[in-house]
């Protein structure tokens, strides 16, 4: 029985850029995190230290700084293929790569009613982001959002559940629901307009989790994906990562009070961690195409 190497890829991590667009007196901001990886016929610089096929991590760093020089970085799916077609198509034994991209959110500083045309406030912890993979001459998209935080004060229960002789945990027909949506999304083609269709899936995903009278975080969970995939043909599946951001009443009999569902505790840990894909039943299965971080 012998020993050989494995899957493998190298890259260079979380390269932090921001852009400013100065082509008019009202200015454009892009702030990105950029990581790339690749793939290939990397085995000898494992096993014999050749590193004759391996393109610098420095290099690539570079390469994501001049490509945001050389034209707009645009929307970030396109800066991604961008990267990732350039690496495959020009780095010696490189056959796929993986460029992943956060996008952090920045929002004009409102000014006698109209936003400044060169100063900005950021717009929270939410960021839009993309998980692009280049397979030889194959292109697979994933975007979405990670942490956006929602919550509704009424209109959830959760109720009916097994009890055993840990169970502490009282049913209720009325609690707050919170969460901070991590939404992946698997695109069929990459003939898109990814801006629009971003912002589309977005406000579908925050609609749904608004108005369904939700029984459980995994009933959200599924109508948000379903509401998405049902008004965008493009999708493939959709996977959510939703941490139930707990909220429990205090007792406020100590003090007299009574306490209507009006006085919570936002607890931050531990939480519980409700997570699912829900996909179109004719669509080819792409597992590889969601890798996006290692904790996700």
């Amino acid at each position: 029985m012998g020993i050989v190497m494995g899957p493998n890829q190298y890259g260079k991590a979380e390269v932090r850029i921001v852009t400013v667009d100065r082509s008019t007196p009202r200015h454009t901001i892009k702030d990105l995190n950029v990581s790339s990886s690749l793939r290939g016929d990397l085995d000898e610089a494992h096993l014999s230290g050749d590193n004759s096929k391996v393109l610098p991590t420095d290099t690539q760093k570079n390469t994501v700084y001049a490509f945001a020089k050389q034209e707009p970085i645009g929307e970030i799916e396109d800066f991604a293929l961008r990267l990732g077609r350039h690496f495959v198509s020009s780095a010696e034994g490189i056959n796929g790569a993986r460029i992943l991209i956060e996008e952090h959110g920045w929002q004009r500083i409102p000014v006698e009613g109209t936003g400044h045309d060169h100063s900005f406030s950021r717009a929270g912890d939410e960021k839009r982001t993309t998980a692009i993979t280049i397979d030889g001459d194959q292109a697979h998209v994933v975007s979405g959002l990670k942490d956006l935080v929602v919550l509704k004060s009424t209109g959830s229960e959760f109720w009916g559940y097994p009890k055993d002789q840990y169970t502490t945990l009282a049913e209720t027909n009325d609690r707050i629901l919170a969460t901070a949506v991590t939404a992946r999304w698997r695109y069929q083609h990459t003939d898109v307009d990814w801006g629009k269709s971003f912002e589309s899936i977005r406000a579908t995903m925050l609609e749904a989790f608004a108005t369904t009278h939700s029984l459980a975080l995994q009933q959200s969970l599924y109508e948000m994906a379903k509401a998405a995939l049902e008004k965008h043909p493009e999708l493939a599946e959709v996977r959510l990562s939703l941490p139930n951001k707990h909220h429990f009443l205090v007792d406020l009999s100590p003090f007299g009070l009574e306490n209507d569902n009006e006085v919570f505790y936002a607890a931050d840990r531990p939480y519980g961690l409700i997570e699912g894909t829900v996909r179109r039943d004719d669509v080819e299965d792409q597992p590889m195409a969601w890798y996006t971080t290692p904790e996700f």
